[in-house]
């Protein structure tokens, strides 16, 4: 075998090292080319993870027979372009893919999705086969002395894990939310393409490493032309990004505006300039204070929003309670840049915060009268916000006669998510009330930190008709309430920070409701 110069072998400890940024780059870019359309839940992660893993693997059984067949620098580096170039084209050949998708989840049409989930998954199976057979390679080459095959094979995986290690946090922390998920794939596809050419180069001269050079310029053609337009061509889009946290869509139809995340199936936020009314869960939030006898408007001082999204409910709360202070919690900057520039989130009495809602919640120094937990999306539940331990933090940032109230997804025929909730929170607090929202999969759980009464709110909504000058919005949300409750949660189990297992109820429950047929119910 063919022994190397130190400047060959320090070369391709560089190229093991880049091999390894750009196949874990590749993993995460590839998550959120799937997240845009199909979701970030464990589900999706899963798929993507183990098929890569999959893919890994082949390419480790290949790359080690292949080194044996063929030790030399100019094969490693051959496979290297074509790994490369091959991860450059994947966005530009799953777009038409993933827009038909896009399409077929707003009418979930099941077998679509599939499909096309399946179709870009398999569009990998080349680059990170080829990227895989890297590393065994590598070692191949370096391997000058049988008895040193240990050190060798540690410093180049040690090398490669390093690489892998920067290739999680660059696409997803700084590319991504920069120049998108297309770009990112070129900016790394052309930088291992770069190096494999260079190692062409060094290994058998510039004469043939030149016929790679079309691959170089394919791609930034690909990156100059090639554009993909808009990530999803939904009708009424008038915005779209991605954060380091999500795909963000702003629709807008009739003057009205929706905020849309990731694979599109719920709406985060509503605005209309001259309506607050939307019939959604979020007028609903304000009945909380209201399962306390007497209760008025004016005496709702304080309120705290976990999941803040583009503000609608703070924009609810301040038409109707006179004397409200806001706090609201949202993870994502990019989500808080959207709500203000699209959705009028821009009150003097709200306080935004850009972090996460438990521990924000938790370091508050203020006491409030409603805290509104809206940050539930399944199958995009948080666990750290499901549990005993969250829920004795929310009653500990109460008034003495605070309410905490939550918005929950369901399926038809199936509670477990709301009597998983209702049990776990029913150890904190006394009295706990459902409501169903009409024509919707969403219902409000509300608790009360004192015992209360459901009639009591009955008396407060009569009350406040004959005032006179309370928000319309407000009395028609307290009868929607009541004319909605629904009879008292089932004792399941409890939620804890150890142990909540609501992934893989949310998973059971959406998985369920599609195989029973309930996608053909929404077309």
């Amino acid at each position: 075998m063919k022994r190397y110069n130190a400047p060959m072998r320090r070369y391709l400890y560089f190229t093991v090292f880049v091999s390894g940024m750009t196949t874990l780059a590749g993993e995460f870019a590839a998550s959120r080319l799937l997240g845009n359309v199909f979701g970030t839940s464990n589900l999706v992660w899963a798929a993507i993870i183990g098929l890569i893993l999959v893919y890994l693997t082949v390419g480790y059984f290949l790359g080690g027979r292949w080194a044996d067949r063929s030790p030399h620098a100019r094969t490693l580096f051959a496979i290297l372009a074509w790994g490369a170039f091959s991860l450059g084209v994947v966005p530009y050949v799953a777009g038409p893919v993933l827009r038909a998708a896009a399409s077929a989840f707003d009418t979930l049409r099941v077998g679509v999705l599939a499909g096309a989930f399946a179709a870009v998954l398999v569009l990998f199976t080349i680059p990170i086969t080829l990227l895989g057979m890297i590393s065994p390679f590598a070692i191949r080459l370096s391997m000058e002395d049988p008895g040193k095959a240990g050190n060798v094979a540690g410093t180049i995986y040690g090398i490669s894990t390093i690489g892998s290690f920067i290739g999680t946090f660059l696409p997803t922390l700084i590319l991504i939310p920069t120049i998108g998920t297309t770009r990112t794939f070129l900016v790394f596809s052309l930088l291992l393409l770069c190096v494999a050419i260079a190692g062409l180069r060094m290994s058998v001269g510039v004469r043939k490493a030149l016929p790679y050079l079309w691959m170089v310029l394919a791609l930034a053609l690909l990156a100059v032309f090639g554009g993909r337009g808009s990530i999803k061509a939904t009708s009424g889009q008038i915005y779209e990004t991605e954060s380091a946290y999500n795909y963000i869509q702003v629709l807008e139809y009739n003057g009205t505006r929706y905020l849309r995340l990731n694979e599109g199936q719920g709406i985060h936020s509503q605005y209309h300039p001259e309506m607050l009314n939307y019939g959604g869960p979020w007028q609903q939030f304000l009945v909380g204070p209201f399962f306390y006898a007497g209760r008025t408007p004016e005496q709702v001082e304080r309120i705290a929003v976990v999941g803040l999204a583009a503000g609608t409910t703070a924009r609810q709360a301040e038409a109707v309670f006179p004397n409200v202070v806001i706090d609201g919690w949202e993870i994502d900057p990019a989500i808080v840049a959207v709500g203000r520039a699209y959705f009028a989130m821009n009150l003097a009495n709200l306080n935004v915060y850009v972090q996460d809602g438990r521990w924000g919640l938790e370091q508050s120094p203020a006491v409030y009268d409603l805290i509104i937990v809206d940050a539930y999306r399944p199958p995009y539940i948080p666990p750290h916000l499901t549990t005993r331990e969250f829920f004795q933090i929310a009653a500990d940032r109460l008034q003495p006669d605070g309410v905490l109230a939550i918005n929950i997804g369901r399926a038809p025929g199936d509670r477990r998510l709301i009597d998983g909730l209702a049990t776990t929170i029913g150890t904190i607090f006394p009295s706990i009330y459902v409501m169903d929202i009409p024509g919707t999969f969403n219902s409000i759980l509300y608790a009360t930190l004192q015992p209360t009464d459901a009639g009591d709110l009955q008396k407060n909504l009569f009350a406040l008709l004959a005032r006179g000058d309370v928000d319309p919005l407000l009395l028609e949300s307290l009868w929607v309430s009541w004319e909605n409750l629904q009879p008292a949660p089932q004792q399941t189990v409890v939620f804890t920070d150890d142990l909540s297992p609501i992934e893989w109820l949310t998973n059971n429950l959406i998985l369920n409701f599609l195989l029973e047929g309930g996608a053909d119910t929404l077309q």
